[in-house]
């Protein structure tokens, strides 16, 4: 019986060194699967960081290009001097705008709106409710615009799936 028993243990400890050398193959595949991850993370940061600095580079020059127009449009309040004061004013701050744009990174911009999240949380969730109320609005009249063009173009009213010619009979 001592024969049997040494053999039983002898086949436990050889399983506890498969399971061993088991765990640290895994340990070893994830320690390689988390910086693979860390280096793909990194690297889609990087890519939206670029392309946002390229668009912020555009958003600029459009501040600065309507700066520009609305300097241009002053010409015809020459005889209103307190008009052309406002406009000009305008039109400099869109410049600083555009300046302060070019200038400043995508995390300072980031920064910055959860500086005024956090102290403002109110606020922040007012202009969003207005922002949301007028993007809806906007939906909806959007879309009565394309129901009576559709009209125009096809002398009878749109009807839904479904309903097909029961509507017309």
């Amino acid at each position: 019986m001592g024969v049997g028993q040494q053999d039983t243990s002898r086949q436990h400890d050889d399983g506890s060194e498969d399971w061993d050398a088991l765990k640290g193959d895994v340990g070893e595949i994830a320690s390689a699967a988390v910086e693979r991850s860390r280096y793909f993370i990194d690297s889609a940061r990087e890519q939206a960081t670029d392309y946002v600095d390229r668009r912020k580079d555009d958003i600029a020059q459009s501040v600065a290009d309507f700066a520009t127009s609305l300097r241009e449009s002053t010409h015809s309040f020459d005889e209103r001097p307190n008009i052309r004061a406002v406009v000009d004013s305008a039109a400099e701050g869109l410049d600083h705008l555009a300046d302060s744009i070019r200038e400043r990174t995508f995390a300072d911009f980031f920064n910055d709106f959860e500086d005024v999240v956090r102290r403002r949380p109110a606020t922040v969730a007012a202009v969003s409710v207005a922002v949301g109320f007028l993007a809806a609005r906007f939906i909806k009249s959007t879309a009565e615009d394309l129901r009576h063009a559709d009209r125009a173009q096809t002398g009878r009213p749109r009807t839904r799936q479904g309903q097909g010619a029961r509507g017309s009979a």
